[in-house]
C-alpha cells in the first residue's frame, strides 16, 4: 500500500468525522420540506374578469410565477414549491406558521406606485347629516375620535444616505419626525356649523404637469367627508383617498394623495437593514424611468409646495401604495436622493423585509382571487407538522430496513469485501449528511421526499460501483491471477466504469436542476452529490482499503473470506463450476 493512499484514506475518514462532530456542536441539521416538516400550500386562480380574460396569457402566468418564487426566496422558506397547474399557481412553503402573513406576500397584485401625500385624513369618513329644519348639510364626526388608533402616527421618514452620512453597506442612520395627522379643527373646519352642498364630496380632475404630478385640493369643501376610492377610481394619474392597515387588516388612518408621476417599475431594489433600527434602503434606477423621477417628487416634497404640501410634522410625505392600500408614508427628508434612499419607521424585522420584498419584486401581472374569501377558487390549507413527521418517520424506518437488507447481501456475497462496502457507503453519506445541513443553515435548502428519493437512488449508484469492482475482481482470480495483484488492477479497470456511470447520472442530475424547479430540484441535487461522493468514496476509501486487504496473509490464503474464489475452484473445469 503506498503513502499516498494511505494519507487519502486518513484524510477522508478524519474529514467525514471531524466534520460531522463540527456540524453537531454547532447544532446544523438538514431543513425539511412541506412533506415532511408541514407548513402552508396556497392555490391561486385568476380573476373571473370577462374584461381581463383575454389578457391572463401562459406567459403572464409564468412570470406571475417567477415574481411569487423570488417573494418566496425573500421571506427566507427553505426550498418553496412554485409551480403552474393549467390556468392555477401553487404555492407550497414549508416550515411556515404565519399563514396570512404568506398569502399577503403571494397575492400582492397591483401596481407600486409612489405618491405624494396631500393630507391624511381619519380612518373613516365624516358623515354629512341633513337638517330637517334648514337646507344645510352639516359635517358630522361618526368616530368617537377623528384622531387614529393612535394619536402620534408611526415616525416614518425617508431619508438621504449620502447627505445623511449612512453608510448602505454597514451603518443605516437618518431621522425620525411624527406623521402629521390630519385635523379639520387645526386646519379651519368648524364641525359643527360647517354648511356644505348635501352633493357627497367629489375629487377634482388632476390638472398635470409635464412631471405627472397636480397641485393638492387641499382647500377642497368637505375633503375630510371624503370616501376611500374605488378600485376604479384609482387611476394613476388621478387624486385618491386610499386607507392605511394595521396587521389585522383594519384600517387606521386614510390619505388625500396626489397622482403617482414613478412606479415600482422605476426600481433596481431594495433591501432591509438594521444597525439601531430596522430600515429599507430602496435603490432607484437611473435617468427619466427612475431616480429622476423620485428626486422630482421628493424635491416638491421635501419644500412643501402646493404639488405635496407639509403637514404639522414637517416637510411633505410620499406615500408607497400597493394594491390600493398605502404600505407606508414616510417624511421626506432631503431634497435628492442621487438613486438611493433610506426608509425608517420605527419597522419590527419582519416589517422591514416584507416592505423590502414589496419594493423588490413589485407587483404581479395577473389579478388572483382573494385566498381567504370562502367564495373564492383560490384556496390555502396548513399542511399538520404531524402528517409530515408521519412520512418522515415512515422513510426512516424504510431506509433502515432496506440498508439492513442490502448489507446482508453485501456479506453473504462479499465477505469482508461487502463490510468494506458498507462503510464506504457510510463514509459517503456521513459526508453528504454534513453537505446537506450545512446548506440547509447557510442558503436554506429543505429535505423533501423528492430529494430523499434522490438519495435512495445514490445507494443503489454507489453499491452499483462496489458491485462493478468486486466481480471484476472475481474474474481476474477465476482467469489465474493471484489475489493480491488482482485487487490493483481491477481496481483500474473498474473505477473506468465507475467513473462513466457516475459521469452520466451527474449530467442528467444538472440538467434536470438546470430545467425543473421546487422539490424535483431537490432529487436532482442530492442525485448529483451523491455522485460525486461516490466516486470520491470509492477511490479514496474503496481503493486503500483493498490495498490493506492485500497485505494481510490470512485473507490471501483464504480468498472465501473474501467471496472470491479459491485456486482449485479458479482452475476447475466449467463443467464443475455449473
Amino acid at each position: 500500500m503506498s503513502r499516498r493512499s494511505l494519507v487519502s484514506l486518513v484524510l477522508i475518514v478524519a474529514g467525514a468525522v471531524g466534520l460531522l462532530a463540527a456540524s453537531l456542536a454547532v447544532g446544523n441539521s438538514p431543513l425539511l420540506g412541506l412533506d415532511l416538516k408541514g407548513g402552508v400550500e396556497v392555490v391561486l386562480v385568476p380573476v373571473d374578469d370577462p374584461e381581463r380574460s383575454e389578457t391572463v396569457t401562459p406567459d403572464d402566468l409564468d412570470t406571475a410565477v417567477n415574481i411569487i418564487r423570488n417573494r418566496i426566496d425573500g421571506l427566507g422558506v427553505a426550498e418553496p414549491d412554485v409551480t403552474r397547474q393549467g390556468n392555477r399557481v401553487v404555492v407550497q412553503l414549508p416550515g411556515i406558521s404565519d399563514q396570512q402573513r404568506a398569502i399577503d406576500i403571494v397575492g400582492q397584485t397591483a401596481e407600486l406606485r409612489f405618491r405624494p401625500v396631500c393630507t391624511e385624513l381619519a380612518a373613516e369618513p365624516l358623515t354629512l347629516e341633513v337638517d330637517d329644519e334648514v337646507d344645510d348639510v352639516a359635517i358630522s364626526d361618526t368616530n368617537d375620535d377623528l384622531a387614529t388608533d393612535d394619536p402620534v402616527a408611526d415616525e416614518e421618514t425617508v431619508g438621504d444616505p449620502a447627505s445623511d452620512g449612512v453608510d448602505t453597506e454597514d451603518d443605516v442612520d437618518d431621522e425620525t419626525v411624527d406623521d402629521a395627522v390630519g385635523d379639520p379643527v387645526a386646519d379651519g373646519v368648524d364641525t359643527e356649523d360647517a354648511s356644505v352642498s348635501p352633493v357627497p364630496p367629489v375629487l377634482p380632475p388632476a390638472e398635470l404637469d409635464e412631471r405627472g404630478l397636480a397641485a393638492c385640493p387641499i382647500d377642497l369643501e368637505n375633503i375630510f367627508a371624503l370616501p376611500s376610492s374605488t378600485a376604479a377610481q384609482d387611476q394613476a394619474d388621478s387624486f385618491v383617498v386610499l386607507p392605511e392597515r394595521n396587521d389585522d387588516g383594519e384600517v387606521v388612518r386614510r390619505y388625500l394623495l396626489g397622482p403617482a408621476n414613478l412606479t415600482g417599475a422605476g426600481l433596481s431594489g431594495a433591501d432591509s437593514a438594521f444597525t439601531n433600527e430596522y430600515v429599507v434602503i430602496a435603490n432607484f434606477k437611473g435617468g427619466d424611468e427612475g431616480s429622476d423621477k423620485f428626486d422630482e417628487l421628493a424635491f416638491e416634497c421635501f419644500s412643501a409646495t402646493s404639488f405635496c404640501p407639509s403637514g404639522a410634522a414637517g416637510p411633505g410625505r410620499v406615500a408607497i401604495v400597493v394594491d390600493g392600500t398605502v404600505e407606508v408614508a414616510p417624511t421626506v427628508n432631503a431634497a435628492s436622493f442621487s438613486g438611493e434612499a433610506v426608509i425608517s419607521g420605527n419597522y419590527s424585522g419582519d416589517e422591514a423585509e416584507d416592505l423590502a420584498l414589496v419594493l423588490r419584486y413589485g407587483a404581479l401581472p395577473v389579478e388572483f382571487q382573494d385566498p381567504t374569501d370562502p367564495q373564492s377558487d383560490s384556496t390555502s390549507r396548513g399542511v399538520s407538522a404531524t402528517i409530515g413527521s408521519d412520512s418522515l418517520r415512515a422513510g426512516v424506518i424504510a431506509g433502515i430496513v432496506g440498508l439492513a437488507l442490502v448489507f446482508l447481501y453485501m456479506v453473504v456475497m462479499y465477505r469482508f469485501l461487502g463490510v468494506i462496502a458498507m462503510l464506504s457507503l457510510g463514509v459517503s453519506a456521513t459526508w453528504l449528511w454534513v453537505i446537506v445541513a450545512w446548506l440547509g443553515e447557510t442558503q436554506d435548502l429543505a429535505l423533501t421526499l423528492a430529494g430523499v428519493t434522490g438519495l435512495i437512488v445514490a445507494i443503489g449508484v454507489s453499491l452499483d460501483s462496489n458491485v462493478v469492482y468486486f466481480e471484476h475482481l472475481k474474474e481476474d482470480v477465476a482467469t489465474g491471477r493471484s489475489l493480491r495483484s488482482s485487487l490493483e488492477q481491477s481496481f483500474k479497470v473498474a473505477f473506468i466504469t465507475i467513473f462513466r456511470a457516475n459521469f452520466a447520472s451527474l449530467i442528467a442530475a444538472v440538467i434536470l436542476y438546470w430545467l425543473s424547479a421546487g422539490s424535483v430540484r431537490g432529487f436532482a441535487l442530492m442525485l448529483g452529490l451523491a455522485s460525486v461522493l461516490d466516486l470520491l468514496a470509492t477511490y479514496f476509501f474503496l481503493r486503500p482499503c483493498a490495498q490493506l486487504l492485500a497485505r494481510s496473509s490470512s485473507l490471501m490464503a483464504h480468498p472465501h473470506l473474501l467471496g472470491l474464489p479459491t485456486a482449485e475452484e479458479a482452475m476447475a473445469p466449467a463443467s464443475q463450476k455449473l
